[in-house]
């Protein structure tokens, strides 16, 4: 890497964690504190979608199986959902609006029908998953009997997590290619993926060469993206972290991001 992008905002405050791993590379590159844990937001729905996945290939779960939002408590900001007349989805379909638009409300229910974020904590376990964790369900506001944050993780623990769910390494291949489904075409290009110029709304194959699939997250004084990105000379699996106190303004914002798609444009180099 070359003028470390991450130089100035952490002088200002902002916490990084940040991992690429080239697959097939032996050395990881572009890291900076990689085993730092910070809050992710929504990005560790990932897990939930790893769940979902293996309760489908289990026979848990049944991907036509319909799925009502009146079974949970409404919840806003990310997600279409809430915006539809339709009050139930198969749940094939309700993991897909949480792999594509980070769906609040289609994430909660989801977690509801897999039985809580306990089940989604022993899936990642049984798979062997290191610091990536989904504390809590979706919500509006946080209370003192709340976990503080609804996710928490590690670029290392994110960069290798996507690796195995593309190379199905200790994660069974129709679990992974699930996940990767679910995932591909994600809407939220605001951050990592700003730098390869794609169509935010229509990206699930090649464009010039390259795609992006991607998981993301987004709070008050956190962004975070991690994903895989594959062109002509290979794949790379990365995450980026990062955060920081927003303040009334949030000053930081714009050097975050700035930063970040600084970050995806050495990926870029690196697989075109």
């Amino acid at each position: 890497m070359g003028a470390d992008p991450f130089a100035d905002s952490a002088a200002l405050g902002v916490r990084w964690s940040v991992l690429a791993i080239p697959f097939g590379g032996d050395e990881p590159s572009l890291a900076r504190d990689p085993d730092l844990v910070l809050p992710s937001a929504s990005a560790a729905k990932v897990l939930a979608l790893l769940s979902a996945a293996d309760a489908m290939e289990r026979g848990d779960l049944d991907p036509a199986e319909p799925l009502r939002r009146g079974d949970v408590a409404r919840v806003h900001d990310s997600g279409v959902w809430q915006h539809l007349a339709v009050d139930r989805l198969a749940a094939d379909d309700v993991a897909r609006l949480v792999g594509m638009y980070s769906d609040n409300l289609a994430t909660n229910v989801l977690l509801l029908r897999l039985g809580g974020v306990d089940r989604v904590r022993a899936t990642a376990a049984r798979f062997e998953v290191v610091d990536v964790r989904l504390h809590d369900i979706v919500r509006d506001e946080r209370t003192d009997a709340d976990p503080p944050t609804l996710s928490t993780g590690s670029a290392r623990g994110y960069a290798r997590l996507f690796s195995r769910l593309w190379t199905a390494d200790g994660i069974p291949p129709a679990v992974a290619a699930r996940v990767r489904g679910w995932l591909r075409g994600g809407a939220d290009l605001s951050m990592v993926g700003a730098a390869f110029g794609l169509d935010p709304l229509a990206h699930d194959h090649p464009d010039r060469g390259v795609t992006v699939t991607s998981k993301t997250g987004t709070d008050a004084g956190i962004r975070a993206d991690a994903g895989v990105v594959t062109g002509p000379s290979g794949s790379v699996a990365y995450a980026c972290l990062a955060g920081w106190e927003p303040g009334e303004s949030d000053p930081l914002r714009d050097d975050v991001l700035a930063a970040m798609r600084a970050f995806g444009q050495e990926l870029r180099r690196a697989v075109s």
